[in-house]
């Protein structure tokens, strides 16, 4: 179950307090309609105070979700790799960048850019309250992501829930010039069909360019899920403030935010051995896995009581994680 950093939900609560709780809501459900009705690559979506501090309340939860999920599955994978030195793109109101100094402590220069300038604004006021020096001393700058983006070097560059947005003649250039003097680049999209292709065009166009994957594929083959049929996406759990209850109308006190994303280095990193696809299936001396497998693509696998050690490790694992047989 995800959570915001206290200090991070106590910054956005202080934020959004500016404004009535019922012109929130109303601007989250314009949010919401306009995202559903497809947004125009050249259109500046978080263009006033209002509009951004209901996207932050609206997504920034989720976002940190997906966002922590994916880097932790990359960091388990590469304990080694310690980050000095971040890069997010498109970064919004920061909420990647508290996520990967909560992943890695080891961050210390980070540069935000991000084309909205009232979203820059409200990042910089979050990231005051932050006790990580990383997260409170960060660079933000103005930049508009077009074919190109003009980027430091970083141990880390990071991309979420921006190839969307971005016309597709453009994605292609967009993330090759991410992979440039990038130490691990994690692109995050949201977990539906369309989300996965982006992602996995990036894959297989960076794979073509040299680079390998970290995570979540367990091979650099093409991915085995049969196109238009399925797609390779995961879920993370987040608590749900009251204040996130009431803007969504929700009843529930969480969610369930689905992303698919892709860690590529051109380091010697470990491959996973398989990676869980499904919500494993538990009974009583029984757990099924749906894996993507590093030699024979997708494999399903049943574990018993008759393997003690293996069916205590599966009673654990979850959808998303690393599997190994012979561990």
């Amino acid at each position: 179950m995800s959570t915001l950093p206290t200090e991070l939900a106590g910054a956005l609560d202080d934020a959004l307090g500016r404004f009535p709780t019922s012109q929130v809501t109303d601007a989250v459900e314009a949010l919401i309609q306009r995202y559903r009705g497809g947004v125009d690559p050249a259109s500046l979506v978080l263009d006033k105070d209002l509009t951004v501090a209901a996207y932050a309340a609206y997504r920034m939860p989720a976002t940190f979700a997906a966002v922590s999920a994916a880097l932790r599955h990359a960091a388990v994978l590469a304990p080694e790799f310690q980050p000095a030195s971040m890069v997010d793109v498109g970064g919004g109101t920061g909420t990647s960048v508290w996520a990967a100094q909560a992943v890695w402590p080891s961050l210390a220069e980070v540069t935000v850019l991000e084309q909205s300038a009232p979203a820059i604004a409200l990042g910089r006021k979050l990231a005051e309250r932050s006790s990580a020096p990383a997260v409170r001393s960060a660079r933000w700058e103005r930049a508009v992501i077009a074919a190109t983006v003009a980027k430091p070097a970083a141990d880390l560059v990071t991309m979420s829930y921006v190839l969307g947005e971005l016309a597709e003649s453009a994605r292609a250039s967009v993330v090759r010039s991410l992979a440039q003097d990038a130490g691990l680049l994690v692109l995050i999209e949201p977990g539906t069909p369309a989300g996965y292709e982006r992602i996995v065009a990036a894959r297989d166009l960076l794979i073509a360019d040299g680079m390998k994957v970290l995570a979540p594929c367990p091979h650099e083959r093409a991915c085995p899920i049969p196109r238009g049929q399925d797609w390779c996406h995961f879920a993370e759990r987040l608590n749900r403030t009251a204040l996130h209850r009431r803007i969504k109308s929700a009843t529930l006190a969480h969610e369930d935010e689905k992303y698919s994303y892709v860690a590529l280095t051109r380091a010697d990193l470990p491959h996973v051995d398989n990676r869980v696809l499904r919500h494993p299936f538990k009974r009583k001396g029984l757990v099924s896995l749906t894996l993507c497998t590093g030699a024979d693509g997708l494999a399903d696998t049943k574990i018993t009581k008759r393997d003690p050690d293996a069916y205590k490790r599966a009673r654990d694992v979850e959808w998303g994680d690393g599997w190994s047989s012979g561990a």
